[in-house]
């Protein structure tokens, strides 16, 4: 029968430096195992099958005598269950370090790809459109998605609500999703097709860009409907509403309006300057503000969270997206997008209020022709502007400038 070790005390086990096995007692197997350096480790001695196997139990004094023989009853106890202990803590710790290897999302992948080309473009405008484009449109719905989950179905969820409405800008974000997608593909990180591929895939699910930019050119809300539709938009609570709100009273793209930041809006002046790069301008613009949009601003001022940097935020980083806008005309029971008021204002400004087409075609800041040198807004032309844009203020919410913000500003 073998003999049973002496229980040492936590002293006596703090004095064994010569170099081999030393049995503690307390749990049969249990020993402090010393290097020929004068390194400590506890080491359990235990039968599985017929081979004798050596359990690491962790470093002394890291672990201490108390601490080792409870780990060694443990190990003793999963024994006597039938439990390799020694591969039952191998599972473990394979399981936690997969839990801990979270997999790549979205917008992680479309960092890091833009990353690795920026120095292929040498456009500022061209770096600065790749990311704003994504985080307006691309981030909102997949930013926290894993890579390998994205799906067709997310992606057309992104692309639907502006593929007839912003062509150029839905054809150019299809693009950069793809290929984001495609960089995962060959960097490991996805496999399989890539759901925003256009040949063989999605050109069988929308309409041709050429089609679609077609189709923008249709659409908008009858002129004599505004008054009586901004009165039921000015009801409804939350930032969304008040977000389409301003769009429609400054007329410039939602995009610009989704990603408006409070240093670039000067109350006082009433003036909002747009940075170049985002409207992918040669310079930056400036808008003019009417007294509804600049009292929208003022109602957001007071429901923000500190340092908030947008002005309709969804939190204090995240920007709404176009498909909250386009929820909220829903639920105002149109089909509408929140660009095609802007070629209600065309209509108003051009047919009705009889503006001229060069300072319309300024206002609207049309992609096609606002890099014309002979569209280029200065000083005397924002005057005008502001005069035009206060008419279209008074003419659209003859009726809403009346009715109270809604209280519940923060839902969505």
């Amino acid at each position: 029968m073998a003999r049973k070790a002496k229980d040492l005390t936590a002293l006596e086990v703090s004095r064994l430096t010569c170099q081999g096995h030393h049995a503690v007692g307390g749990v049969a197997g249990l020993y402090l195992y010393v290097t020929g350096s004068g390194a400590r480790s506890w080491v359990l001695r235990i039968m599985i099958g017929d081979r004798r196997r050596h359990m690491g139990l962790g470093s002394f004094p890291e672990v201490t005598l108390a601490q080792a023989r409870s780990k060694a009853l443990e190990a003793k106890g999963w024994l006597d269950q039938g439990v390799d202990p020694i591969e039952r803590r191998t599972a473990l710790m394979t399981s936690l370090k997969a839990q801990q290897v979270r997999p790549m999302t979205f917008e992680q992948a479309a960092n890091a790809y833009i990353a690795t080309r920026e120095s292929e473009w040498k456009n500022l405008k061209h770096r600065s459109q790749w990311s704003s484009t994504l985080k307006t449109y691309a981030y909102p719905h997949i930013g926290n998605t894993a890579v390998h989950d994205v799906s067709t179905e997310q992606v057309l969820s992104i692309l639907k609500p502006i593929w007839t409405t912003k062509a150029e800008t839905a054809s150019r974000l299809r693009g950069r999703i793809e290929a984001v997608l495609d960089w995962t593909i060959v960097g490991g990180q996805r496999s399989g097709d890539n759901p925003a591929r256009w040949r063989g895939h999605l050109d069988a699910l929308l309409p041709r860009p050429s089609k679609a930019r077609e189709i923008q050119l249709h659409g908008g809300h009858p002129v004599t409907n505004m008054p009586e539709f901004m009165c039921n938009l000015r009801r409804r609570p939350g930032t969304a509403a008040r977000a389409l709100e301003f769009c429609i009273l400054t007329a410039v793209p939602s995009d610009w309006v989704l990603m408006a930041r409070w240093s670039e809006i000067d109350l006082r002046a009433g003036v909002w300057t747009v940075p170049a790069e985002r409207g992918a301008l040669d310079e930056p613009y400036r808008i003019p503000l009417s007294s509804s949009a600049i009292s929208v601003l003022k109602s957001e001022v007071l429901h923000i969270p500190p340092d908030t940097r947008l002005v309709f935020a969804k939190d204090k980083e995240s920007s709404l997206s176009e498909a909250i806008l386009v929820d909220v005309l829903k639920r105002l029971s149109l089909e509408l997008y929140p660009d095609d008021f802007r070629r209600t204002f065309r209509d108003w400004a051009v047919n009705k209020a009889r503006y001229p087409q060069k300072l319309v075609d300024i206002s609207l800041a049309s992609a096609a022709k606002r890099n014309e040198k002979s569209l280029k807004p200065d000083d005397v032309e924002l005057g005008h502007r502001r005069e035009m844009m206060n008419e279209w203020d008074q003419f659209i919410m003859q009726k809403a400038s009346k009715i109270a913000f809604p209280f519940a500003l923060r839902a969505f």
